[in-house]
């Protein structure tokens, strides 16, 4: 216990990382490293909840011609489909673990509920959220640090497919520099693409701070709960 520097984590993860290199769908490969990540940190005495994206599946903007809300909508079923998959992985591994939805579905899942969800955590459970904020509009990067603040998250750990946040795309720009430590402000008024501006004003509001690391090194979230230098710290 003394090993950690939180005790209580939310985990933001994206769709298309669950994917892999298969760009769509579930990579098994990626679910058992994630799986392994979470319940090492379980082991550690640390009380984890993750809110998982759809975008692998789903994503709002792909319904063109649709609606909005009817496209926001089907985002957020595919979000339950990779919540159940992470539920599944994970209690395969003998950790218990409950899937809490935004939209009800009570034959699949338990409705959110703040109260539950926290006993849940406490109880040394995985709590897994599913359909963002369950309002139309809102993206699951806000969904998660709504729910952090909600559950009093001390950490945000964003899992992505690159190892902090750049001054730019690295893929695309070889000269992108690569923060250590970044301010909220300095992330919203230079527009990096962290999480929304949305989820980055309420993490500032909530005193919530991001740690940013690439997902691909299975020693990464560890040292993140453990405090250690991993990726980049986004903080007041």
């Amino acid at each position: 216990m003394s090993e950690i520097k939180y005790k209580r984590v939310l985990l933001k993860l994206s769709g298309e990382a669950l994917a892999g290199e298969n760009k769509a769908g579930i990579s098994a490969e990626v679910v058992e490293d994630i799986t392994n990540q979470i319940k090492q940190m379980i082991e550690l005495g640390v009380q984890v909840a993750v809110v998982v994206g759809g975008g692998n599946f789903w994503r709002g903007k792909y319904g063109y011609n649709m609606e909005k809300t009817t496209s926001d909508h089907m985002g957020m079923l595919a979000t339950t489909i990779n919540a159940l998959a992470l539920q599944d992985a994970l209690e395969s591994k003998g950790i218990f673990t409950r899937v809490q939805t935004a939209i009800e579905m009570r034959e699949i899942a338990e409705p959110y509920i703040r109260r539950k969800a926290v006993k849940h955590l406490e109880k040394g459970r995985v709590v897994i959220f599913a359909c963002g904020t369950g309002n139309t509009h809102f993206t699951t990067d806000t969904g998660a640090a709504l729910r952090a603040a909600e559950v009093n998250a001390e950490v945000i750990l964003v899992a992505k497919t690159i190892d902090g946040v750049y001054s730019a795309d690295p893929k695309v720009d070889p000269t992108a520099v690569k923060y250590d430590k970044i301010s909220y402000m300095d992330v919203l008024n230079k527009d990096l693409k962290v999480m929304d501006a949305t989820a980055i004003s309420l993490c500032r509001e909530n005193n919530i701070p991001l740690v940013v690391f690439a997902m691909n090194d299975s020693t990464n979230m560890i040292k993140a709960v453990k405090g250690e230098n991993v990726g980049t710290i986004v903080s007041d």
